[in-house]
């Protein structure tokens, strides 16, 4: 029989292990790339990125970083590296089509009628159909040229949540982007797309203000405040304080020990848990509590962050549960000390001529530049991709990220899985996780339950993670129910999911990469 097709759309660093653990299985994937190069966001970054995770949690289980890579936060140079290694070690370049754009897909060989009628998912709960093909639109990302369409069995989604599609705050009338006649406006993805050169050239002695206090904002006020330095102070306009950790070790305990192990399991609520793991995680909720005070109290301590009135109002599990933490720059705060960084929070605010004014104030803030961090709309690529307006509806929902089984597959879109759009304390090691269970889900290892029971396991997910996010509710964040999560994918893939090798073991020491390298 000839191998089955696969697309893989986008060679990121989730489209390059979906192309390892397919290829591993006999199938012939096609990835399809815009770029001209591997890499997905780390391609186009700022020039202070480093990681945001310890480089052992950043980790491909079988492939180790470099000895000559020390420190445990790389920059975006030494990880760009360590992924081109990784695709040049496995030999993974040969099936990747560059600068090949995809248009949209168009799955062919079913009606609308049989998607609403199906109670397994693809009417059969398997992972191909001979009826079935999706056909790739696709274009040259240089040109625009159309290419030869691509015809495929499965496509692999791996587009990334957080490029291409700029989240843009709405405005009330007269108060958006148009009423700015001082200076310009960017998205940090406009920003981040420049060479070097070009983006410290646009920022050297201006006056910017930054809007958002996430990922990228915390990059850009150090970049700002690294060029321009007191004399043109730069602005950060936040809405929420979230919890930003200086390291992975509040007060010398290695942060796993307190939240990747098999123990923080035992401390949260989980889906389909037993009546006796559903009592155990209320008895055990104090330590709940104290491993979250353990975490916020080091941070405020060791970034006197009372004295900047940047303590969160929300804990720290509330944040890890929602994905909204981040690794603080190394000296943002004596950054503000010095005058580089000015903090401003507000519930909201508005363009004006000068600058930009925020809730509360009676005077703009004087702007030359301003730059939105304000992330992205990844649910939008996924809706948009898609040929059938019935598709689109299924990935269209009321509060993004779209609801998939093991965070990947839709119960309603047959032959498809979307990969890198959740997240977790490393999006590395859960995407590995993830292509391992699909490559053996394509192997015929395992069926996909019905579609009634993926609905209702989905259902359970989203109840969990909301007992913990609260407002900030995220269903695509499994940060803090992680090594759940690959229990389910090592049962589903008939793995042992105890990883380490003794009780105790088991237990407290924390879970990483390399413990999933092999069944």
């Amino acid at each position: 029989m000839e191998p089955k097709k696969v697309a893989i759309i986008g060679a990121g660093v989730s489209g390059l292990v979906a192309c390892k653990f397919t290829l591993s299985k006999g199938f012939i994937p096609i990835v399809l790339e815009a770029r001209g190069d591997i890499g997905g966001v780390w391609t186009e970054t700022l020039q202070t990125t480093a990681l945001q995770t310890p480089k052992k949690l950043y980790e491909f289980s079988d492939f180790p970083w470099p000895k000559s890579v020390t420190e445990d936060f790389p920059k975006y140079d030494k990880v760009l590296d360590y992924i081109k290694s990784y695709a040049d070690h496995f030999g993974l370049l040969k099936h990747i089509r560059f600068n090949t754009k995809v248009l949209s897909i168009d799955c062919e060989g079913c009606s609308d009628e049989e998607l609403e009628g199906w109670t397994l998912w693809g009417g059969t709960g398997e992972a191909f159909s001979e009826r079935r093909k999706w056909r790739i639109n696709v274009v040259d990302a240089r040109t625009n040229v159309p290419l030869e369409e691509v015809v495929v069995d499965f496509v692999i989604l791996c587009i990334g949540r957080f490029s291409d599609v700029p989240n843009i705050p709405e405005f009330p009338p007269n108060g958006g982007p148009e009423a700015f006649k001082a200076g310009k406006v960017l998205h940090s993805l406009q920003y981040s797309a420049m060479d070097f050169d070009s983006a410290s050239n646009l920022i050297k002695d201006k006056q910017v203000t930054v809007i958002g206090f996430q990922k990228s904002g915390l990059d850009l006020a150090m970049e700002c405040a690294n060029i321009n330095g007191p004399k043109k102070p730069c602005t950060v306009v936040f809405r929420t304080a979230h919890w930003t950790i200086p390291d992975f070790c509040p007060w010398g305990i290695p942060i796993g020990f307190l939240y990747m192990n098999r123990f923080s399991q035992l401390l949260i609520h989980k889906p389909g848990e037993s009546f006796l793991l559903y009592l155990l995680a209320i008895l055990l909720s104090p330590i709940r509590w104290l491993f979250s005070k353990i975490v916020e109290t080091h941070v405020i301590k060791k970034h006197r962050l009372s004295k900047y009135g940047m303590v969160p109002d929300q804990s720290f599990l509330q944040d890890l549960s929602s994905c909204l933490f981040a690794t603080l720059p190394e000296k943002l705060y004596e950054k503000v000390d010095e005058g580089s960084i000015i903090l401003k929070k507000s519930p909201s605010f508005v363009f004006c001529e000068e600058g930009i004014m925020i809730k509360g104030e009676t005077k703009p803030i004087p702007s030359d530049l301003v730059i939105l961090a304000t992330g992205f709309r990844g649910d939008q690529k996924l809706k948009q991709i898609f040929t059938s307006s019935t598709l689109r509806d299924y990935m269209t929902f009321h509060d993004p990220p779209v609801p998939m089984y093991r965070l990947c597959i839709h119960p309603r879109i047959p032959q498809l899985a979307v990969v890198g759009y959740s997240e977790s304390a490393s999006n590395l090691f859960t995407s590995e996780m993830r292509c391992r269970w699909l490559a053996e889900f394509l192997d015929g290892t395992f069926k996909l339950p019905s579609i009634k029971e993926m609905e209702k396991d989905i259902a359970e997910w989203d109840k969990c993670i909301k007992l913990y996010s609260g407002p900030y509710f995220n269903r695509g964040c499994i940060a803090s129910l992680h090594v759940c999560y690959c229990d389910q994918l090592c049962k589903d893939m008939g793995w042992n999911p105890k990883r380490k090798k003794g009780f105790l073991a088991d237990l407290f020491l924390p879970y990483g990469p390399v413990d999933y390298a092999s069944p």
